[in-house]
């Protein structure tokens, strides 16, 4: 029993195993179907896919060298049209800019003869100016030679103080400036200004220290000269310090105070920019340096002061005079008021003058076409009145 039972489970397996084995084989046969007409489809999908595309490929070539070829006719035109109007405008500009250079050719050739005709004009004003040049060379050299002299020099200086004083005073007023004045000491100072109390007469004296001066700006000279210079210019204006103080400021006669006038800016300038101690040198001794320049501030200054000072006199003449005039004018104006009293007695007096010689002249009308009727004496008589208020009316007059 167990044999024919184990004999019909072997049956069962074995036939359960062909079966499996016919079911894998039909599905392995299906798949393999089912891969053939899949890979058939897929075969055709990509042939038809790549047709497709070539041709889509090729119209899509056509259609962009179609529209290529447009672009370019159309840029051609337009390039052609952009190059016709540059070239117009271009043409336009060159003719603009060949009007306007002939233009300025022309007016360049007009101004260049107007400044050839200037450059020779003043080319001949150039020879004259050379031969002023020439005289004023001389006029130079003539200057050196009056500088060179010391006697010279001190001429120079106190004809250019005396111009200065000119310009700003006037010439010959000796009440605000007198030229080589003597004084209680016998010295004669080159000029002496009178200024306004409590200032007084300053004096100014002309001084030139030019000699060491020359040397002490000389760079072709050693410096041991230079230097030697140096302290004599010093020495130079110390002592010129020195004599206008003992010399030319006098107590109760003169200012308490000089100046030392320098006729050359540039000593001036060397005195203020590099000699310090003689400028505290000088204000000590009461001289004050002055050059051109500053001498005519001074002098302007003092010429403002005077015109102050006669302004001022001549407001309180004015002030004066005024009041007189007020009490005159109080004067006048009582005469008037006394005589615009008589005035309107007058005219009171003349209108009642009037009004009776318009009767009387009424009454000698009457008179005349000798209207003497009784009414009329009568009346006469009865106003005998009237003749009376006329005599009182006179005799009030």
């Amino acid at each position: 029993m167990m044999k024919k039972t184990d004999v019909n489970q072997t049956k069962e397996i074995t036939d359960f195993k062909f079966y499996q084995q016919t079911q894998f084989m039909n599905i392995q046969n299906n798949l393999n179907k089912d891969f053939a007409e899949l890979r058939e489809k897929i075969t055709f999908n990509i042939t038809t896919y790549n047709e497709r595309t070539k041709e889509d490929l090729f119209n899509f070539q056509n259609k962009l060298q179609n529209d290529l070829y447009a672009f370019q006719n159309k840029l051609y035109d337009n390039m052609i049209k952009l190059f016709d109007n540059l070239a117009k405008n271009v043409q336009d500009n060159i003719d603009k800019i060949n009007e306007r250079v002939d233009l300025r050719l022309n007016e360049g050739f007009a101004k260049t003869t107007q400044t050839f005709n200037n450059i020779l004009e003043r080319i001949s004003k150039i020879d004259e100016a050379q031969k002023k040049i020439e005289s004023l060379s001389n006029n130079i050299i003539s200057l050196q030679d009056v500088l060179t002299d010391k006697k010279a020099r001190g001429t120079f200086g106190e004809i250019q103080l005396k111009q200065i004083l000119v310009s700003v005073f006037g010439e010959n007023n000796p009440k605000i400036y007198e030229l080589q004045k003597k004084l209680s000491n016998d010295r004669v100072v080159d000029a002496i200004l009178h200024a306004p109390e409590p200032i007084g007469s300053i004096c100014i004296d002309s001084k030139f220290p030019l000699e060491n001066y020359r040397r002490m700006i000389d760079r072709n000279l050693p410096k041991e000269e230079t230097d030697l210079a140096f302290r004599k210019f010093k020495a130079d204006v110390k002592k010129h310090i020195d004599d206008i103080r003992e010399k030319y400021i006098i107590s109760n006669e003169t200012a308490d105070s000089a100046i030392m006038f320098i006729p050359a800016e540039a000593v001036f300038a060397e005195i203020n920019a590099n000699h310090e101690d003689l400028i505290m040198y000088a204000q000590n001794a009461k001289v004050w340096i002055a050059s051109p320049t500053t001498l005519m501030f001074l002098l302007t200054t003092v010429q403002l002061i005077l015109q102050n000072i006669e302004r001022d006199k001549y407001s309180a003449i004015i002030h004066e005079e005024l009041n007189r005039l007020g009490v005159e004018f109080k004067r006048y104006k009582e005469r008037w008021d006394k005589l615009a009293r008589n005035i309107d007695q007058v005219s009171e007096g003349v209108k009642s003058l009037h009004t009776t010689s318009t009767k009387i002249e009424k009454r000698f009308e009457s008179i005349a076409r000798v209207d003497l009727d009784k009414n009329k004496l009568n009346y006469y008589e009865e106003n005998d009145d009237y003749f009376e208020e006329d005599e009182n009316e006179k005799s009030s007059t």
